[in-house]
């Protein structure tokens, strides 16, 4: 007996909001949440994203997403901004998908009409006061976990970027401030004025 298309939805729905802590769900799990709210899966746990970021973040978000797109011209790799699929372990479980706020990926490969399956060259997250222990925590350990070798926290109260770059399976943090030029490690010669970024 064939299953109603809708009934099932709702029962997919259902089960993410009131999952059992030993429930995991995959892609496919999460493709068939069709619903108004946005998504993130972490090693098959699912977490509701914050609603709209604030003109802050989708300021600083623009300015460096200008900034890297215009820094890219000419190379083999190109920038994403949210809301943009990014699914650390397509080739395994394939239970991990994050929407970072920006992201630059250099293997075309990894590239489908949806999403980057794989490991992408740089993750950037920008903080809210929503997210920022999620970020800083959750999805940071999954980034290195996964091998993400520079990873970017911006955080827009303090005018700050930390960038992560991972080093013998650790991340290696350095931070710059509102006046600094912040250099892109996986992208030779590449650099982002922050003062720029910053800007009121």
């Amino acid at each position: 007996m064939e299953i109603n298309e809708d009934v099932k939805q709702m029962e997919v729905k259902e089960a993410v909001r009131k999952y059992k802590p030993d429930e995991r769900f995959t892609y496919a799990d999460y493709l068939t949440w069709d619903d108004d709210k946005r998504w993130e899966l972490i090693d098959g746990v699912p977490y509701e994203m914050a609603s709209a970021p604030s003109s802050g973040h989708q300021r600083i978000s623009s300015r460096m997403h200008y900034q890297f797109f215009s820094m890219l011209k000419g190379r083999p790799c190109e920038v994403f901004h949210a809301p943009f699929d990014v699914r650390l372990n397509a080739d395994t479980l394939d239970d991990t998908v994050v929407q970072p706020d920006l992201v630059i990926i250099c293997d075309k490969e990894k590239l489908d009409e949806k999403s980057c399956k794989g490991v992408p060259d740089l993750l950037v997250e920008i903080l809210s006061p929503s997210t920022a222990r999620y970020d800083r925590m959750i999805k940071l350990h999954r980034y290195q976990k996964a091998g993400v070798r520079e990873f970017w926290i911006i955080d827009p109260e303090t005018a700050t970027l930390s960038i992560h770059i991972l080093e013998n399976n650790k991340y290696m943090i350095s931070v710059y401030g509102d006046e600094d030029t912040a250099p892109i490690h996986v992208l030779e010669g590449c650099e982002v004025n922050l003062a720029e970024v910053f800007a009121p």
